[in-house]
């Protein structure tokens, strides 16, 4: 494996946490349904972290964390992310495995700074990573996250964490 280093540096131009937040989320789901061995999980989370740097490398804005996040969101809706459906094949997994393996509807949002998912069209946005950013990253850009959240706020809030069942 080899590691190239971006050539921004500064303040948190890695994208390391994030990407280990949404790997470990991923992996977890997959450890829970117990098909899978620890070698596999091994294989395909290092698959996974490969797969979303390179993805990720020039659409990393840490100074503008919401730009570029929905080409970072790895979504799940009746149609497996590309981007996992490549780290499974890796462990030999197909297509139809994944999809009694994973939820049929997720959202995982892998932005600088945050990561966080929603399984279900109508669940709850859950925080999986935070990490403090410099006050002039935040903007007051409305993010596809923002105005999900914004839009649900006049229906009844949902603060429940739905289970996967097959």
């Amino acid at each position: 494996m080899s590691h190239r280093h971006s050539h921004r540096r500064g303040p948190r131009a890695d994208m390391v946490p994030e990407i280990a937040a949404a790997v470990s989320f991923v992996s977890g789901l997959l450890r829970t349904r117990g098909c899978v061995s620890e070698q596999q999980l091994q294989v395909f989370s290092g698959a996974l972290r490969e797969a979303l740097t390179e993805h990720y490398r020039h659409h990393w804005f840490p100074e503008k964390p919401f730009k570029g996040s929905g080409y970072r969101c790895i979504r799940i809706n009746h149609r497996m992310d590309p981007i996992i459906s490549k780290a499974a094949g890796q462990i030999g997994l197909s297509l139809p495995q994944l999809y009694r393996l994973l939820p049929s509807e997720l959202t995982l949002w892998v932005d600088p700074y945050e990561v966080s998912y929603r399984i279900g069209e109508d669940g709850s946005i859950c925080v999986l990573y935070e990490a403090t950013r410099p006050p002039s990253s935040y903007g007051g850009m409305l993010t596809c996250k923002n105005q999900m959240m914004l839009g649900r706020s006049t229906s009844p809030s949902k603060n429940y964490i739905m289970t996967v069942s097959s």
